[in-house]
């Protein structure tokens, strides 16, 4: 019993008396997540504060890593080590009589399309995008889980987890990408609003004047595609819900508004001197020209290169020809047969993932006004919201520079993002001031119609994370990396560049989703190196500045190209979205008409180009190899006119 007594008097003092103290590591090492072969690694260097703070803000430590004496910059007692493996092997850092010890197992680089392309196969094969985006996100979650040295049950568990704490929640925290959230909530709800208070019923009967037949709807849809050139999402999200009642009407499929306003919004904003996307184009050729010390400037770089643009040029007059020989083939036409032939019917059957923006009839008298009116404020607001956003008095002040370079470099350097909500925001507030000053519907009523817009847009955003949580996965696991790499290691001729570049972002694109990811990568890889290429093959000042002028466009034409025919790619989604079409129905589609553009560019223009063939020779020569294709595999599609409803007039 004593002892027991003692024992408990004296245990608290046993317990909570001083250990003898052990003097902490004198640095700290934080292991990337993700290591993929051959990619360099970099390992967090910290060094521990019980050494004097004083030492350790700026200088230059000499770590060993496996054997290897390596210079480490420390600023503020943190730096980083960068490593490459080529296989699983230790790792081993030493520094002042301590090291840190770890076993890396890389991830081999081919495994990194398989995402992608795993979550393309299933959209494409079995036409439903929900599933087949969270199994290639699944995928590349679990190869990374797997590859962290767990077993694969486990690797597969902790994907599910990995897929929705970091992906999901990353691909959501990022500005750019809540901006596009939000954008298009707002054009939802504003279309809602203009959709109850007669406005597009207004605007359709003033288009149907005009547009009397199948063939002058697709025109009309087409020349509103180029006129809003000044973004590619403005341009889908509007020119979509404008268009759809009217091509409702005359019996176009919706298959066929989806590729019509998909078709003309990226094309045309990528080649138009003013526009969203000039700013990023000019600063990626900016860095190329830095890197080579090339006597250009961006803005005359990109307008040269505006000669090789065949994919987009080409594009845009694809549809003409389409429209005014009033033939299709392969998917589309039976998606137009069906909608000319069916009673109305112009939205595929077959299920899935159809986006539906079908908003409330109503019995409200037209007014073409109450929809123009908030469009205007839309289109109008975007653009003084890029000269807003962008505007710099040097530029504007110096007399060197054309008021279009002057117009450009504006909007080049403008907040793209930003304009967009103010503008859309502005289109919604207007369409509310309409409808309640003319009482056309109550405060509650105009609310609910906004909220109901909202709810619209739900499965196009649901798909547009997922979307950008695969590209995260494939910027982690540098797929871009591994496509450029597998490319650039065919022997080339200096005139075949520009052919394997526009080939090679087609490629980057489809499997990132992402244009500009694409641009983003390929420029400051590609365009030294094609000129490299080019110089010591021993081609002359001018031909060797020809080709880069080629190149610099194939990055842009061949992106533009890969992001038409990709399922994941923010831009096709938001066409079927405005379009409110089947998402997997408007790129199975797309597809066949894209491609077939794709290799009349690169067979009858960017590789002759390259060869020095004319421009102004190989334009034409494609519109005719264009127009015979049609009219070889095309076969003719119904006109439905509207001043005779109950006939389909064959042409």
């Amino acid at each position: 019993m004593h002892r027991l007594l003692f024992i408990l008097l004296f245990l608290p003092a046993l317990l909570f008396s001083q250990q003898p103290e052990t003097k902490p590591p004198p640095f700290q090492i934080e292991s990337p997540s993700i290591i993929i072969r051959n990619i360099q690694v970099h390992y967090g260097f910290e060094v521990s504060e019980s050494y004097p703070e004083d030492n350790f803000l700026d200088t230059t430590l000499q770590v060993r890593v496996n054997n290897e004496i390596m210079d480490v910059e420390i600023f503020n007692r943190k730096g980083s080590i960068p490593v490459t493996f080529d296989k699983s092997e230790n790792l081993e850092i030493c520094w002042n009589g301590h090291c840190f010890t770890s076993h890396a197992t890389p991830i081999p680089l081919w495994m990194s399309v398989l995402p992608p392309l795993i979550a393309i196969l299933f959209a494409l094969l079995f036409r439903e995008v929900f599933s087949a985006l969270f199994i290639g996100l699944l995928t590349g979650t679990t190869i990374i889980s797997w590859y962290q040295g767990h077993v694969l049950f486990v690797a597969v568990f902790k994907g599910i987890f990995l897929l929705i704490d970091t992906y999901i929640i990353e691909s959501l925290n990022n500005t750019d990408h809540l901006s596009i959230i939000v954008f298009s909530m707002l054009i939802g709800a504003m279309v809602n609003v203009i959709t109850r208070n007669g406005g597009m019923k207004g605007v359709v009967n003033i288009l149907a004047r005009h547009a009397k037949n199948s063939r002058s709807g697709q025109f009309i849809t087409w020349l509103m595609g180029i006129l809003i050139f000044f973004d590619d999402y403005a341009n889908t999200l509007v020119v979509g819900n404008t268009m759809r009642p009217m091509t409702d009407r005359l019996r176009i499929s919706r298959e066929k508004l989806a590729y019509l306003v998909d078709s003309t919004a990226a094309p045309i904003a990528s080649i138009a001197f003013v526009t969203t996307w000039i700013g990023a184009e000019l600063s990626y050729i900016q860095d190329g020209i830095n890197t080579l010390g090339l006597n250009q400037t961006a803005y005359s770089v990109f307008f040269s290169s505006l000669q090789y643009s065949f994919y987009p040029v080409l594009a845009l007059m694809f549809i003409l020809i389409l429209v005014f020989t009033g033939s299709d083939f392969g998917p589309m036409r039976k998606a137009e047969m069906r909608a000319r032939e069916g009673k109305g019917e112009v939205i595929t059957t077959d299920g899935g993932n159809s986006f539906s923006n079908e908003l409330n009839e109503t019995e409200i008298r037209p007014r073409w006004y109450n929809a123009v009116i908030p469009v205007l404020i839309i289109i109008l607001g975007t653009l003084a919201g890029l000269l807003y956003t962008g505007w710099d008095a040097a530029i504007w002040q110096d007399p060197s520079l054309a008021f279009t370079k002057k117009l450009s470099m504006t909007i080049g350097q403008s907040n793209a993002y930003k304009s967009l909500l103010w503008s859309s925001l502005g289109g919604v507030l207007t369409a509310l001031l309409l409808t309640l000053s003319q009482r056309l519907l109550s405060l509650k009523d105009s609310l609910d119609s906004l909220i109901n817009g909202f709810r619209t847009m739900l499965t196009a955003i649901v798909i547009l994370i997922m979307a950008w949580s695969i590209a995260l996965v494939t910027q982690h696991m540098h797929t871009a990396s591994f496509i450029s790499e597998v490319m650039l290691r065919i022997a080339l001729s200096p005139y075949l560049v520009p052919a394997i570049t526009f080939v090679l972002a087609a490629l980057v694109a489809f499997s990132t989703g992402s244009s500009w990811g694409t641009m983003a990568i390929l420029y400051p890889l590609i365009l030294p190196s094609s000129w490299l290429i080019a110089q010591d093959s021993g081609l002359d000042h001018g031909t060797s500045l020809s080709i880069f002028y080629n190149v610099v466009s194939c990055v842009l034409a061949g992106s533009v190209l890969g992001d038409h025919c990709s399922p994941i790619s923010d831009t096709t989604i938001l066409s079927s979205l405005a379009s409110s079409c089947n998402h997997i129905e408007h790129v199975r589609t797309q597809l066949p008409y894209a491609l077939t553009v794709g290799i009349v560019a690169i067979a009858a223009g960017t590789i002759p180009s390259a060869y020095g063939v004319s421009s102004y020779i190989l334009f034409p020569v494609s519109l005719v190899i264009l127009i015979l294709l049609v009219r070889v595999f095309g076969r003719k599609v119904s006109l439905f006119t509207l001043d005779k409803p109950s006939e389909n007039n064959q042409e």
